[in-house]
């Protein structure tokens, strides 16, 4: 029984004597970087879709509505041959736009700060720019559009808007109810023009004798207010100008991260 165990301590000692002689060899790493597979890398201009099209319609869609206002609230049909006529802004205009604009980053309704924060890129600085550019041309020709052209009916109106924007100025508002505010003030002006205005303006088609008999009072206020003679389709146009400002307005964004 002894020499069995002593056999096998003896081969034990030796495969350690062999190991220790001839240690095994490490194998070779391959520092082919290529033949390992890399992990999938996050494409940084993989934009998500809802912020893809949120961009859209903040920088292409928003400011073509208003450069639309801007175009159409300029625009007048000659009565009777329906020829367009387009009316340049007067100074005045600049001036309630600038007030309105003023009133939009008082209220909250477009946070300043916020578009054109120090953080942003300059091309999306740029691009806020151009929609509050945009924003401001369609203000100043809404005005435009609102206004009667000349007269007395020009100052009365225009001191009614002056007073009004003058108001909110000092007044405690929030977005919502400048928005409630500045549409029924706009609402009303648009009633006075196109609908109050409009039906006392003798129609071009008859000659000033002929209106005196058949509409002696369109006729003499036609002269007293020096109304324009305008064709009824101008009111259409205008009141579709009215809608589609209103609209972009309502659905401008406070900041270009924040939806409405």
């Amino acid at each position: 029984m002894v020499e069995p165990d002593r056999q096998t301590t003896n081969e034990i000692e030796a495969v350690e004597a062999e190991y220790i002689d001839n240690p095994p060899q490490p194998r070779e790493r391959n520092n082919d970087s290529s033949a390992m597979p890399r992990p999938a890398q996050p494409d940084v201009y993989d934009e998500h879709p809802v912020e893809r099209r949120r961009r859209v319609f903040t920088y292409i869609l928003l400011p073509v509505t208003f450069l639309t206002v801007a175009l159409l609230g300029g625009l007048r049909l000659s009565d009777p041959d329906l020829a367009f006529v387009f009316i340049g802004p007067s100074l005045v205009c600049l001036v309630f736009a600038a007030l309105m604009l003023v009133l939009f980053f008082r209220a909250g309704l477009i946070e300043f700060g916020e578009w054109f924060s120090e953080r942003l890129p300059t091309l999306t600085l740029a691009a806020n720019g151009a929609l509050m550019l945009s924003l401001f041309a369609a203000t100043v020709q809404l005005f435009n559009s609102l206004l009667p052209e000349r007269g007395i009916p020009f100052w009365v109106v225009g001191f009614c808007f002056f007073w009004s924007l003058w108001t909110y100025l000092f007044a405690e508002f929030d977005a919502r109810k400048l928005v409630r505010s500045l549409g029924a003030l706009l609402g009303a002006a648009f009633v006075a023009k196109y609908l109050v205005l409009a039906n006392l303006t003798a129609p071009a088609s008859e000659g000033w004798l002929q209106g005196i008999f058949q509409n002696p009072t369109k006729e003499a206020l036609t002269w007293l207010l020096d109304l324009p003679r305008y064709s009824g389709g101008t009111g259409y146009v205008q009141f579709f100008t009215l809608a589609l400002y209103l609209a972009g307005l309502f659905l401008l964004p406070r900041s270009p991260s924040r939806k409405r």
